[in-house]
């Protein structure tokens, strides 16, 4: 079901309004766009020479205007913005240990400050930027809301986290008309970050590690889409955050448990202990790093089992009218489907 379907409010709402997005060849961002031009929207994208071609051009032969630039030149942000109406800033760098923290802040933080300056240039009606449940980071008393504190903790929440505030800040002082989304874990068909965890669970060669008491908490890339869009639609959000994440969180032991019987097969009978492993990544990272090399093993993909991640969901329903599709099981089995469908789950790349 579509965007349009499920919420009646967009089916005119963006009909050639012109809208500006960043991230367009991401996995977020290139839902996004698809949606967008779908509910008839004059889009234009920014994109780098470095892009992924074949998006590009489905995007141009789609209807969407393409303005060659990146987040940390003004020039041409000012070009692809000027003119908009909204603005949706979800383009990022994400994390890819081998870039040293000053590049996280030139390109998250101030890549954003260029847009806002564009869209309090430009008078936008909505800045609608996309941040991460990353910045509330371990939820010590699960689950959080949009009012728990920030404890960023790597350099990717930090320099989002920094981002977020600088829009808050411009949109208390009057300067900018924005929204804020704070998306939980995401997957979603075409997402390939959870490939291996999916297929390792499959292939019983990928062990839980830790005690598997963590709590997680997933949004499908549709729900999230449907998020954004959304955003500008009421007077309500203006000024606000929201976490959108799917109906409920769930254990990690449950999310082994989940994968397995999706794949026809049961856990591994064991547990691996995580201090190793994060000592493991932390080691890695530091021989990589220092030569462009993006690490096999990160810390943070160690922290990804002992971090709690669990929130509330009400203030999206309440303002947005905001409401997942699926189930958890639900959600994984189309990923499961999605994945095998492209033979990835037998594939070793």
């Amino acid at each position: 079901m579509s965007s349009a379907e499920r919420y009646p409010i967009l089916k005119d709402f963006y009909r050639n309004q012109p809208v500006f997005l960043t991230g367009s060849t991401g996995f977020v961002g290139s839902h996004l766009a698809r949606e967008l031009l779908k509910l008839g929207a004059d889009l234009r994208l920014l994109v780098r020479t470095t892009s992924r071609a074949d998006l590009v051009e489905e995007f141009r032969s789609a209807g969407a205007q393409i303005f060659q630039g990146d987040l940390g030149d003004r020039d041409s942000l000012s070009r692809a913005a000027a003119g908009a109406k909204y603005i949706f800033h979800i383009g990022a760098l994400y994390r890819e240990a081998k870039f040293p923290d000053e590049v996280y802040f030139r390109v998250n933080l101030d890549g954003t400050k260029y847009l806002l300056e564009q869209a309090e240039k430009n008078q936008v009606q909505r800045f609608v930027y996309c941040s991460t449940t990353g910045v509330h980071s371990h939820i010590e008393n699960p689950p959080a809301d949009e009012t728990a504190p920030f404890h960023p903790a790597d350099v990717y929440q930090r320099s989002k986290c920094q981002a977020e505030e600088l829009v808050q800040q411009l949109s208390n002082e009057g300067k900018v008309r924005a929204t804020i989304i704070r998306p939980a874990m995401i997957w979603g068909d075409g997402d390939t970050r959870f490939l291996k965890l999916f297929r390792g669970i499959a292939k019983r060669t990928m062990p839980l590690i830790g005690n598997g008491s963590t709590w997680t908490h997933w949004i499908y890339i549709e729900d999230l889409v449907d998020a954004f869009l959304l955003a500008p639609t009421t007077e309500a959000s203006l000024g606000q955050a929201y976490i959108i994440a799917g109906r409920a969180p769930v254990p990690m032991k449950q999310v082994f448990e989940t994968l397995a019987r999706i794949s026809g097969t049961r856990p591994l009978p064991f547990n691996l202990p995580i201090a190793p492993i994060q000592m493991l990544g932390s080691i890695v990272e530091g021989i990589c790093r220092p030569f462009g090399i993006e690490p096999p093993i990160h810390r943070r993909r160690a922290d990804f089992f002992i971090k709690n991640r669990a929130f509330k969901t009400e203030k999206a329903k309440r303002d947005l009218g905001f409401s997942p599709r699926y189930s958890f099981e639900e959600e994984a089995t189309r990923i499961y489907d999605w994945y095998k469908s492209q033979g990835w789950l037998n594939s070793t790349t």
